[in-house]
C-alpha cells in the first residue's frame, strides 16, 4: 500500500488570523484519522480542504467557487486559505465517538455487533438410570417395566448395564419408601394433626349418617298416567295402518 504523504508547505505565508483549534470546531467539520488525508471544512467557504504541512498545519491554499470563470482568469482565493490548524484534541477519543456517531447513524438492518455471541448448546438429558430426585415406587417400576419390554439384552434373562441400573434404583427406593412416608408425617405440623383429630369424628358421624336409609313413609307419587288406550277400537285401526305402511315400505327395498 502506498504510503500516504502530507502535503508539503511551499510558502511560510498565512492569513494572519488567530490560529484555528479544533476543539472550536464541530467534530464532524475536520477528519485527522491516523493514517488518512488530514481535511477540514473552510470556516470562510464552508468546503471541504486538505491540510497541509507536518508540524506547521494550515489549510491549503484555494480559491473561492464563483461558478464559470472566463478563460485566463484565475478564481479568487478564499480568505480562509493558509490558516493555521492547531490539533488540540484527543484524537483517539476524537475517532471513538465519530465510530459511534457513525454505528448509530447506519440502518438497524446493516448494524453488526463488534463481537459475536453465540447462544450454548444446552447439555443432553440424563439418562432414566440416572434420576434418582424425587422418583416414587411406582415410577420407577414403570421405568424398568418400559426398559423390560424394549431391551433385547435383559430379553434373555440377564440384564444389561442400563436395565441393572434401573432394577437397583426401584429396590433401592422401594426400601426406602417406608422411611420417607414417617418422615412425611413427621414433617406435618402439629397445629394443623390437631385440626384433623378435632374434625374426625364429626367427619365419621356424617358419612354414617349419609349411608341411613331414614325411617317414615315414602315419598308421595305423581298422579297416575293411563296405561291403555282410551279408544281401543281407534287405537287397533292407527296400529294395522302403520303395519300396512311398513310392509309396503320394506316390500320396495
Amino acid at each position: 500500500m502506498p504510503r500516504i504523504r502530507p502535503g508539503r508547505v511551499r510558502t511560510k505565508n498565512t492569513n494572519r488570523r488567530e490560529p484555528l483549534l479544533l476543539s472550536s470546531m464541530s467534530p464532524q467539520d475536520f477528519n485527522v484519522r491516523p493514517g488518512e488525508v488530514r481535511s477540514i471544512a473552510c470556516t470562510d467557504c464552508r468546503t471541504w480542504r486538505r491540510i497541509i504541512g507536518e508540524t506547521t498545519l494550515k489549510i491549503r491554499p484555494h480559491g473561492l467557487d464563483q461558478g464559470k470563470t472566463k478563460e485566463g482568469e484565475k478564481r479568487p482565493l478564499c480568505p480562509g486559505s493558509g490558516q493555521l490548524v492547531v490539533v488540540d484534541i484527543d484524537v483517539r477519543r476524537w475517532q471513538a465517538r465519530q465510530d459511534r456517531l457513525l454505528r448509530d447513524a447506519m440502518p438497524q438492518e446493516n448494524r453488526r455487533a463488534a463481537r459475536q455471541f453465540y447462544k450454548p448448546i444446552p447439555a443432553p438429558a440424563a439418562p432414566v438410570a440416572r434420576i434418582h430426585a424425587g422418583v416414587t415406587p411406582e415410577a420407577a417400576r414403570r421405568a424398568y417395566l418400559d426398559h423390560i419390554e424394549t431391551c433385547v439384552g435383559c430379553g434373555t434373562g440377564q440384564h444389561c448395564t442400563h436395565g441393572g441400573v434401573l432394577a437397583h434404583r426401584y429396590a433401592l427406593v422401594r426400601d426406602e419408601e417406608p422411611a420417607r412416608r414417617a418422615a412425611r408425617e413427621k414433617a406435618t405440623p402439629a397445629a394443623r394433626r390437631a385440626q384433623w383429630e378435632k374434625t374426625a369424628p364429626a367427619v365419621r358421624d356424617v358419612d354414617t349418617r349419609r349411608t341411613d336409609i331414614p325411617a317414615g313413609r315414602a315419598p308421595a307419587e305423581g298422579p297416575g298416567l293411563p296405561l291403555a288406550p282410551v279408544d281401543e277400537k281407534t287405537f287397533a285401526r292407527r296400529q294395522a295402518e302403520l303395519g300396512r305402511q311398513y310392509a309396503a315400505r320394506t316390500a320396495t327395498i
